[in-house]
């Protein structure tokens, strides 16, 4: 590990209680990093901070040492039921990962209980475990804080909890309000003390990051910590001690270049980036095939109950393969990880540094990898410029196995992953579209034949962007694929009976597809409204923690909302989009445009 650091613990302005020093020696954190100097005395001293750093440069321990002190040092000692300090971040692997950093420290402090508020489990289990053993610290995501503070009729009066609130802390928070959780911190500060304390911690800073300081915090100490041995005009936004590489192949090349490099590197640890949850799916259970004696595991923002145990299971192996979507982009600190690899490019620039910044941590060194097509060669020069990301090409490997036949095969056994792959291809082309930097990523370059060889297509499947368009180089099978079924007999048998459905129905209708005749409009507003009704008791019932992919669903209606009143869209093209994208949202509501923190 190189010297990254600004001085020992013990040269700290105000000193540091002998439990918070002997947990960290415990953690084999010696001497302090620059944002931690910078950051710890002017929190300790009662000032509301706004900390932008690197990722990877010790954000956690800056404002998890302050709190324990601040808590340390009051007057009156919490009382079980009672609310020192809240962390507020977005997604449920940052907060179990900073829950998991706290613990260290609480340990050699029992006075002080904390508790994690997540989704992905019961929210009365959390309610029970909070009237059990309290929370004097909570770390937690903002769909379910907010949903516990609506549970007073459930015998939880967390309102009443926090009027004791000494530190709030945004962590992230760029990432909180890209993924349109305005809505949730308007709701949760209107419950908290404005006598209070508050910390924002982000990586990137931003526009709305900057509404969001001037709104929520009281006269802020801004913190810059910028790489040492750079010009403060030209600040590199990755760790200097990551090595970024770059590799330009076709698309039907680059599954079997992505392939033989992790097989070279089998006794490492790698995180591969996905674009979408789809493509997680699809490729995650390709490489789980290919590539053999090594753990694979895979992690998405659809994933409801699977991801707390997969991600904590991941953090522990010495070695392995995590494919995985942005959701492990932001903040997450999986130990020793020697390769970031972006199969995908990432909708955004800034995207592309925090996935490279999941490597490298901590003065440890770590290298990342990102797969181009041709066409996006100049991605390489916008990122040096935009992100002050420089970049250096990793030629593609000679003599590389052609796995595309195989991953062929296994469609053609089994159905389901013939369908996910089509789903995969479908989310990619999509997502493609909807890129940030469309001057460099444009769809109408892209060479459709050759990602759909890529993609170990059996057909094309039948999409909007695909609609007039013939493709010669590629060669579909002359197997009929509906004739493909599924290894699961179960899923078999399902499938079987909804074909038997449909035959019924053409006979019945002479051939033609059974025709629904249209409900009156009151009895159709009726049957909306029990809908509502009957979705809004389930999510009490469940708990509503909104997930990555379902806040990007609701920005991008918004999106589509704009360029429908700029007219470039038909209201016919809106409302099919739209309602593709209704059905693909399991929870949330639309994300006001805007930050309205001023009552905060």
């Amino acid at each position: 590990m190189e010297a990254v650091t600004e001085g020992s613990w013990e040269a700290l302005p105000v000193a540091l209680s002998p439990g918070v020093l002997r947990a960290l020696r415990e953690l084999g954190f010696a001497r302090m990093t620059p944002v931690q100097s910078a950051t710890i005395p002017l929190f300790m001293n009662n000032k509301d901070v706004a900390a932008e750093a690197v990722t990877g440069s010790g954000k956690t321990l800056a404002f998890v040492i302050p709190i324990l002190e601040i808590l340390l040092r009051r007057e009156e000692k919490l009382k079980k039921m009672q609310v020192g300090a809240i962390i507020i971040t977005p997604t449920r692997e940052l907060a179990i990962q900073i829950d998991e950093v706290l613990s260290h420290f609480t340990k050699h402090f029992p006075r002080f209980s904390q508790i994690l508020l997540i989704g992905g489990r019961n929210p009365m289990e959390d309610v029970e475990k909070f009237k059990e053993h309290g929370g004097n610290i909570i770390v937690a995501t903002p769909g379910r804080l907010e949903d516990l503070f609506r549970r007073k009729a459930d015998g939880l009066d967390l309102a009443s909890c926090v009027k004791s609130l000494d530190v709030l802390v945004l962590d992230e928070a760029d990432r909180l309000l890209e993924m349109g959780f305005e809505a949730s911190l308007n709701a949760i500060l209107d419950f908290l003390p404005k006598q209070r304390r508050t910390g924002l911690f982000s990586a990137t800073q931003t526009q709305e990051v900057e509404n969001l300081v001037r709104a929520g915090l009281r006269n802020p100490v801004r913190i810059s910590v910028k790489e040492k041995g750079m010009a403060a005009s030209n600040t590199q936004k990755t760790p200097t001690r990551l090595e970024n590489y770059y590799m330009i192949c076709k698309a039907d090349e680059k599954f079997n270049q992505l392939v033989h490099f992790l097989r070279q590197h089998k006794q490492e640890k790698h995180l591969v980036f996905f674009s979408t949850c789809a493509c997680v799916e699809y490729y995650g259970k390709a490489l789980e095939s290919l590539i053999k004696q090594v753990k694979i595991m895979s992690i998405h923002g659809k994933m409801k109950h699977k991801r707390n145990k997969i991600f904590t299971e991941f953090r522990k192996l010495p070695g392995g393969i995590l494919v995985c979507t942005d959701v492990m982009a932001r903040g997450i600190d999986i130990p020793e990880v020697h390769w970031v690899l972006q199969y995908d490019p990432p909708s955004s620039a800034s995207a592309f540094v925090h996935r490279c910044g999941r490597t490298a941590r901590i003065g440890n060194v770590g290298s990342a990898l990102v797969f181009l097509l041709p066409m996006e060669e100049s991605y390489v020069n916008f990122l040096s410029i935009n992100q002050k990301c420089p970049m250096q090409e990793m030629k593609p490997q000679t003599n590389v196995l052609d796995l595309l036949p195989k991953l062929k095969s296994m469609a053609l056994a089994d159905r389901a992953v013939f369908e996910k792959g089509m789903k995969a291809f479908v989310s990619y082309v999509q997502a493609y579209a909807k890129h940030e930097c469309n001057l460099i990523f444009r769809i109408k370059d892209l060479d459709f034949a050759s990602l759909a060889k890529g993609f170990a297509l059996l057909k094309m499947p039948k999409m909007p962007e695909l609609r007039g368009k013939c493709f010669p180089d590629f060669t579909p099978v002359t197997v009929n694929t509906d004739s493909i079924s599924f290894k699961d007999k179960n899923r078999e048998k399902q499938r079987q009976k909804q074909l038997e459905q449909q035959r019924k129905d053409r006979e019945e209708n002479g051939g033609k597809k059974k025709f629904i005749k249209n409900k009156a409009w009151s009895k159709q507003k009726a049957k909306r409204e029990k809908k509502k009704k009957v979705t809004a008791k389930r999510k009490h019932e469940e708990g509503s923690d909104i997930e990555d992919e379902d806040m990007e669903e609701l920005l991008n209606d918004t999106r589509l909302l704009k360029r429908l009143k700029k007219g470039k869209i038909s209201e016919e093209e809106f409302e099919k989009r739209l309602t593709g994208s209704q059905n693909r949202l399991k929870a949330g509501t639309a994300a006001e445009n805007g930050i309205d923190l001023i009552s905060s």
